[in-house]
This record gives C-alpha cells, sequence and structure tokens, in this order.
C-alpha cells in the first residue's frame, strides 16, 4: 500500500481520502484538529500544516501530498503563502508529488471558454495569490526540486460545497425566494466534487501530469436557472423563485459582512457567461459525472 497525505477535510479531501481508502491506500489527513473521515484506512492527524519541518515528517514515505487546504475565505492573502510554501517545503525534501486542488480566479474576468492555456491574468487579490503559489511550484518542478500538479474546477456540486449552488439551492428547496447579485440565465459551468477528487489523485499518480495544470473534467455548461429548476422537479418543490440583485446591494452588504465583502472580487463570474473547457483531462482517462447524476446526488445530500 502506498501512502498518501491529504491536507485538509473540507469536501474536497474528504472525497480524496474515501476515494484513495477504499482502493486499499494507506491516507493520512491533516488537519489543525485532526479532522477527516471515520474509515480503517484513513489516520487523522492534528497538525499545522504551515510547520514545514512538523508536515515533512508527515509526509516522509508518502507518494503523494495533496493541497486540499482552504482558509478562510477573507485571509487568503495573509493565510496561503505560509501554507503553501509549507507544502512545496515538504514535497521539496520528501520527493511526493505535491497535487494542488485549485480554481479559475487566477484568470480573471476573460472572453469566451477557459482553457489551460488561458493567460493567467488575475486583477483580484485571491486570484493573484493562486497565480503566484502556482507559479512557485512550477518553479521548483521545471528546476528539478520537486513533482508538482494542479487540478482546477469551477464552482463546486455536491454536499458541503462553498459555492453559488449551496447558497441557491437549499432556499429553492424549500420553495423559498433567492435574492442574489447573479444573471439567472448566463451559462456557467458546474464541477462536482467527486470529480475533483478523482482527477486529483490521476493527476498526483501519473507522471504524464506532473509540471503542468489540469482544469477537472465537468459537464457541458448550463445556467443557475436551469439547475434550480431541475433541482426542483426532482425533490417536488415549486417552481424557482429566483431575483437578481443590484450590484450596490452586493457592495454595501461588504460593509458588515467580510465573506460578501470578498464576493466583490469574483462577482463577474456570474454577469455574464462563465465557461471551462476541460478537454485536456481526456489525456488522463477521466469523464465527467453527467449533470443529471450529480444534481440528483446532490439534492439527495440536502435532503439528508
Amino acid at each position: 500500500m502506498s501512502l498518501h497525505v491529504i491536507v485538509g477535510s473540507g469536501p474536497v479531501g474528504t472525497a480524496t481520502a474515501r476515494l484513495l481508502a477504499e482502493r486499499g491506500e494507506r491516507v493520512r489527513v491533516v488537519t489543525r484538529r485532526g479532522a477527516g473521515p471515520e474509515h480503517p484506512a484513513v489516520e487523522r492527524v492534528a497538525a499545522d500544516a504551515a510547520d514545514a519541518d512538523r508536515l515533512t515528517a508527515l509526509t516522509e514515505g508518502a507518494d503523494a501530498l495533496y493541497n486540499c487546504a482552504n482558509p478562510a475565505y477573507h485571509r487568503w492573502p495573509i493565510d496561503w503563502p505560509p501554507l503553501a510554501g509549507a507544502l512545496l517545503t515538504a514535497a521539496e525534501r520528501t520527493g511526493a508529488v505535491l497535487a494542488t486542488v485549485s480554481n479559475l480566479y487566477g484568470y480573471g474576468p476573460v472572453d469566451g471558454p477557459m482553457t489551460e492555456q488561458t493567460l493567467l491574468a488575475a486583477t483580484g487579490a485571491k486570484g493573484r495569490v493562486r497565480n503566484k503559489m502556482w507559479a512557485e511550484a512550477l518553479a521548483a518542478h521545471r528546476a528539478g526540486r520537486a513533482r508538482v500538479t494542479e487540478v482546477r474546477g469551477s464552482d463546486y456540486l455536491g454536499a458541503g460545497a462553498m459555492s453559488l449552488p449551496m447558497m441557491v439551492l437549499p432556499r429553492v428547496l424549500a420553495g423559498q425566494r433567492v435574492f442574489l447579485p447573479v444573471d439567472w440565465d448566463a451559462p456557467h459551468t458546474w464541477t462536482y466534487i467527486p470529480d475533483v477528487a478523482r482527477t486529483l489523485v490521476v493527476a498526483a499518480t501519473d507522471a504524464r501530469a506532473w509540471g503542468r495544470a489540469w482544469h477537472v473534467p465537468s459537464a457541458p455548461a448550463a445556467p443557475m436557472r436551469e439547475l434550480a429548476t431541475r433541482a426542483a422537479a426532482l425533490a417536488g418543490a415549486p417552481a424557482p423563485k429566483l431575483t437578481r440583485m443590484p450590484y450596490p446591494v452586493l457592495w454595501l452588504g461588504g460593509l458588515v459582512n467580510p465573506f460578501v465583502r470578498e464576493l466583490r472580487e469574483t462577482a463577474y463570474q456570474f454577469d455574464r457567461p462563465f465557461l471551462m473547457d476541460s478537454a485536456a483531462a481526456a489525456t488522463l482517462g477521466v469523464e465527467p459525472t453527467p449533470l443529471d447524476r450529480s444534481l440528483k446526488e446532490t439534492v439527495a445530500a440536502l435532503r439528508r
């Protein structure tokens, strides 16, 4: 059995741990509080992953080190640099492949579908933080100091996700009106959490994936209104009541709420088509879960 070390026990970290454990691998999940899924093959360790020496000790002998961490949204510029630095240092010292879960913030506002070749031209602080992390990891890879890869997904579907669908669907299923600064009819790519985990594991264990970034295979784009309507039908709920919030209301909300304030930076993702091309991932043999299936499983999880 190979050892796989996962930093973070959020939805992606948990899905990755379960996937590896069910395949018979040894899994070590590292979080500040020792959280993680309960499974005989999963060891849960309480540690500060930003401590490079401690993380190195926990990664010794591992085939792969997975960055599934997710600092508080409004603290990315503060918390990501030391954490990313420790992860890269541990990968350099131990030889474990560093496989990082990322997103599309690094591209900034674009016209047309994003591919892995789209210029990383983020204008916001969170996108620039992500781009710096990747640039440093890639430099270490090219210098022969580490083996790295990165997988990028769009907004998540799936239990536990912190994303627009998970803000909208619970209210839709409850028959409540949803009032958000969203173009409800703009096509949008949605990424299913188990597909992130599958892509991450393949990228970490297939040498063809190292030294570059990959987009997680995702179903064809669908507007949020369509997603909400299909979810309501699956749950037997009334037709969704969706209202677009004027942007100034979001701006004012950010004056008192740090999370809402951070949403201003990425508001462009929801006022126009937001499309991700993941065709390159076919090289790795990963196929997306059909949207009907992922939505059905998401609705079932929300109802539980």
